[in-house]
């Protein structure tokens, strides 16, 4: 316990102003300070490419629905000790702050008639939901109440769902490479004894059988109880420093929702199918996910994500016009920079260094004469005084990589 506490998130969270929690907020509120917000953009900018190379639509939808919405998804009658309750405006209007983000997506498959051709519909969203946990088991970012999940809803035909899965399984590997997750396990997670499910059997043997073939060749465990109210599900699992298991990523397959909201389409015949609805999240909430990269990286992410990519240190006062000049340079490239004045050059040295910024720029006299910057990395290394376009463009290039490493690899 006592390395886990080392690199406890809610303590690096405080040192490195990533989030706040005030109680005046709320427990389970926490709110993301700048450099946080920086990082947490870089990757919802990151993921949200990613889907959208892959075929996903992206929508926005409100954070809560009428009381009517959540009766008919079933997440009221399965789901509503883990909601908050629900706000009267009237006697005949009610509305429900969202457990998940599914309902709503339902709403955008049905906004219109919709034809096979069009499938998979993949609809993709990072939406507010939330869950209404007791207060002893809320803790930093790892357990909130309000949660900015990375969410999708990819509607096909049965017959595409095997490809479907084996897909979304690739875009979860490609994005757990890119963060630095390293998947602890994965688990198939099924219907349990005692718990209640909607459906009947066959559809649940059905959608065992697909992703179980989905994850042909993957090592994987069984976890009887752990499916949705809705449906089996994968789970890839990630360990904290603590040692707690939690999920990061998730596919599940619902036959319940498209029948509950009577979805259909046209199928190439002309008659009315019923899609499979298969919900899926890449890497998570925004707030389990950092919670988990704050201590895998002990703060130190990888340049890509950085709050702030690049510190300009003026040796003396001389230097200041110059370092600012940079940094603009570095701010048009579209890199996170800033200048820091205050201070002995020693004790800024020390500083960048607890705030794990990945590139130091040294500006002095000579460096001004010469157009040059001296770079100085994170994990130590010094770089030969180089022209400041050489310098942004090495940056850029292990940005644009989005390498664990802080060089370009040749």
């Amino acid at each position: 316990m006592k390395e886990s506490d080392m690199i406890d998130h809610r303590r690096l969270g405080r040192e490195l102003e990533l989030f706040v929690s005030d109680p005046l907020a709320g427990a389970g509120l926490p709110i993301w300070l700048p450099a946080g917000a920086a990082a947490r953009h870089a990757v919802e900018e990151y993921v949200r490419d990613l889907e959208r190379r892959a075929g996903y639509r992206h929508v926005y939808s409100p954070p809560l629905g009428k009381r009517e919405l959540f009766e008919l998804s079933g997440h009221l009658g399965y789901f509503a000790d883990d909601m908050f309750p629900a706000m009267r405006l009237s006697a005949d209007d009610e509305f429900v702050l969202r457990p998940a983000l599914c309902p709503h997506h339902a709403l955008v498959f049905r906004a219109r008639g919709r034809s096979y051709r069009e499938l998979p519909l993949r609809i993709a969203e990072l939406g507010g939901m939330y869950r209404a946990e007791r207060s002893g088991v809320l803790g930093g970012l790892s357990r909130v109440r309000a949660i900015s999940l990375n969410d999708a809803h990819n509607f096909c035909a049965l017959e595409q769902v095997g490809d479907e899965v084996r897909e979304i399984l690739r875009l979860i590997r490609e994005a757990h490479a890119a963060l630095g997750v390293r998947p602890a396990g994965f688990r198939l997670s099924l219907r349990g004894p005692g718990e209640k499910y909607v459906g009947d059997d066959a559809q649940w043997a059905r959608a065992e059988g697909l992703l179980r073939a989905a994850l042909d060749g993957v090592d994987f465990t069984e976890e009887p109880g752990e499916a949705a109210f809705y449906g089996p599900k994968i789970d890839i699992q990630i360990v904290d420093a603590a040692g707690r298991e939690s999920t990061i990523s998730t596919i599940q397959l619902d036959f319940d929702k498209p029948e509950k909201f009577d979805l259909s389409y046209t199928d190439a015949d002309g008659s009315r199918r019923r899609p499979v609805l298969v919900h899926r999240s890449l890497v998570g909430s925004m707030e389990r996910l950092f919670a988990y990269l704050i201590e895998v990286h002990a703060g130190a992410f990888p340049a890509w994500y950085a709050p702030v990519q690049l510190l300009l240190l003026p040796v003396d006062e001389g230097q200041a016009g110059p370092a600012v000049d940079v940094v603009r340079r570095a701010e048009a490239a579209g890199l996170r920079a800033e200048v820091d004045v205050a201070g002995s050059l020693g004790a800024r040295i020390r500083d960048a260094a607890r705030r794990r910024i990945p590139y130091v720029g040294v500006v002095g006299p000579r460096e001004v004469a010469d157009g040059a910057v001296s770079l100085r990395l994170r994990d130590g290394r010094g770089l030969a005084p180089m022209p400041v376009a050489d310098a942004l463009r090495l940056i850029e290039r292990v940005v644009a990589a989005r390498s664990g490493d802080l060089l370009p690899q040749h």
